[in-house]
Parts: C-alpha cells; structure tokens; sequence
C-alpha cells in the first residue's frame, strides 16, 4: 500500500494552498520512482516560499506527522540553539571553550585557543578518540554530557584549531555542554526553552512518542532504544517532517542568524565547503544527512530560494534513494546534482 499526501494537504503543522503552487517538482512521484530497499516508511517534504507540500510512500500507515529518530539532523537544533543564545548575550562564536567551561580546566588538555567557532564548524582539530564506546560507562545521569565533555577536552589536539575540517560527534558534545552553561540549565531544556518551544516544535523530543516510528534493518524491525544523554547534543532527537521544515524556515527568517551559520569556516584544501553544522553547495545549497540504525533522514536549504527540503526514512539502507530525491527535489531551481554529496556526506 502507498499512501499519499500532496500539494492539497491540510494537517496539524502542515500548510498548502490550492490556489497557489509554487512547488518544482512532484513529489510523489519523485519518491514512486526511487528504490528505497522496501522502506516501510518514507515522508518527504518541501517549503518553498512558505508554501509547503508533503507526500509518502509505504506499507505501514504514517501521517506528515509521524515521528521519526532524525540522528545527526540534530546537529541542526544544536547549531542553531547555541549560535542564538550566543548572540542574545552578545558573546562573540570565537570566544574560547574553556573560558565558556572553566569547571573543565583541571582536566583541558586541548589546544586552549579552540573556540566555539571551531567546534561548531568541525574545524577544532581535536583528537577524535572518544567513542559511542568511551561514553558508554557514563550512563544517563544529569552530569553525563558535562562528563563526556571532559573526556572530549582531556584527549587533546591532533592539530591546530581551524587548519583542518573533520567529522567528529565530540565537537557537538561539546557544544551541549556549552549550550548548558550558558543556559544555567541542562542542555535539554536550554533547547525547549530557547527553540523548541519559541518555534512551536511540538514533535521533536529526545523522547520517543507514543507513535514512534519503528526502524528497520532491511526486513528486520529493530527495537525501539533510548540514546545515551552524553550524545545527545550530536543525534538523540525525534521529530517529524513538518517541525524540519520549520526549523528550515525560521531559519530562512533570521537572515542575520543564518549568514552566521552559513558562511565557510573551512579551507580550499579541505574535502568539504562547510559553515556551522551545514555542509554547503555549489550554488549556496545547506545540506547534511543524519544515520542511526533503522532510520535514515536528509536536509537540504536552497536560502536564496527561500527553499526548504527534507527526506526522512525507517529504513537504515536508503540512504542513496533518500539522497537522490532530496537533489532531485532542489534540481530545477540550482542545476546542480547532489545525490553523491549528500550520501556521502560524514553524517
């Protein structure tokens, strides 16, 4: 059974007009066409000048709104979470860490110059050695991120802030434990309090909701998990289709948050164009993808276009057809193909 939604939606968080399509492409058809490794569950959706339209495919019912894990699109909530709060107490993104942590330095073995910039951006250099492993034994007390954070700071620097981009979740556990302190509450409820809530995120929780939608494992169904607090801030989120393409638009309404979270931090050597938490594309295009067993979920801002875009998935194997039709989705308005970029993208 496929089910479908399409321009002529109308559904809690979800707005479409009749009388007025100003969408690019069909997406259901886009998404009839791709192999997605027998998906149970597949949910795309477009914002394109405020105008949206969402439509899904699979063999078990879903809504525009079911839920799904979102895994490193968190780093998204985080980004934009922490550039706002920065910037409502007037702290500049190249303040250092540790004076932003100063509890961790007994324990700081990294480079002290390293910035919120950095961590941000991917480009700290740090020693990329701790692991779902290392963080495992921390459990899920209320220190466990400030903990994680110190082994983070404590394993030291590779080499030197801002020189190199490289993909590394213990950028982002820093950046909870940044957005925490700066909070004076913990990194979760900094988050409701500073986004969730302001930008009417009623779907998106670190718990899972009642009709959450299970993962596969090809013709496995997986077991529904909890994500370990110490990780949170890189990819514990739930949400749905909708709260994405929000989240897309109020960024697209702040341009001045916007221009600070897309601008380059990286160099011509490095193997990606990447501003904070968004690798960038040719024509300007934001984009990343995020991967946790059993789900799979892709992300993609066309700003100039006032354009937003998202796949998300139950299915741990169609990454590639998730990436194809998020390319194909922002094709006609950029000319440019980025299914490869976003299926291999570090996520």
């Amino acid at each position: 059974m496929v089910l479908r939604w399409g321009a002529g939606l109308h559904r809690r968080g979800v707005t479409a007009r009749r009388h007025r399509n100003v969408c690019p492409v069909n997406l259901q058809e886009l998404l009839d066409k791709q192999d997605f490794y027998d998906a149970p569950a597949v949910v795309a959706g477009l914002s394109a000048a405020r105008v949206r339209s969402v439509a899904a495919r699979g063999a078990v019912r879903v809504s525009p709104d079911s839920c799904f894990r979102i895994a490193s699109l968190t780093k998204v909530f985080t980004c934009t979470t922490l550039v706002k709060t920065m910037r409502d107490n007037s702290i500049p993104l190249g303040t250092p860490v540790i004076e932003l942590l100063p509890y961790l330095a007994p324990d700081w073995r990294a480079d002290v110059r390293l910035t919120v910039e950095h961590i941000l951006g991917q480009v700290s250099g740090l020693r990329e050695s701790v692991d779902s492993t290392a963080l495992a034994p921390l459990g899920d007390g209320p220190h466990a991120l400030q903990e994680a954070a110190q082994l983070v700071v404590g394993t030291g620097n590779e080499r030197e802030p801002g020189t190199r981009w490289s993909y590394y979740n213990g950028n982002y556990i820093l950046a909870g434990a940044v957005l925490a302190a700066l909070s004076g509450t913990s990194y979760e409820r900094a988050l409701e309090k500073t986004l969730l809530g302001p930008w009417n995120l009623s779907r998106t929780s670190f718990d899972a909701p009642c009709d959450a939608t299970t993962g596969w494992d090809g013709p496995t169904e997986l077991q529904l998990l909890g994500y370990p607090r110490s990780r949170r801030p890189s990819g514990g989120l739930w949400s749905s289709v909708p709260d994405l393409l929000a989240v897309g638009e109020g960024l697209l309404a702040d341009r001045a948050l916007l221009d600070d979270i897309r601008r380059p931090r990286t160099t011509p050597d490095d193997p990606m164009v990447y501003g904070l938490g968004w690798a960038l594309g040719p024509s300007g295009q934001m984009y990343l993808n995020g991967r946790l067993p059993g789900y799979r979920a892709a992300m993609l801002l066309v700003p100039d276009k006032d354009y937003v875009s998202v796949v998300v998935t139950n299915q741990q194997h169609a990454l590639p057809a998730t990436a194809r039709v998020l390319s194909d989705m922002q094709q006609s308005l950029t000319n440019d193909d980025l299914a490869t970029a976003i299926d291999r993208f570090a996520a």
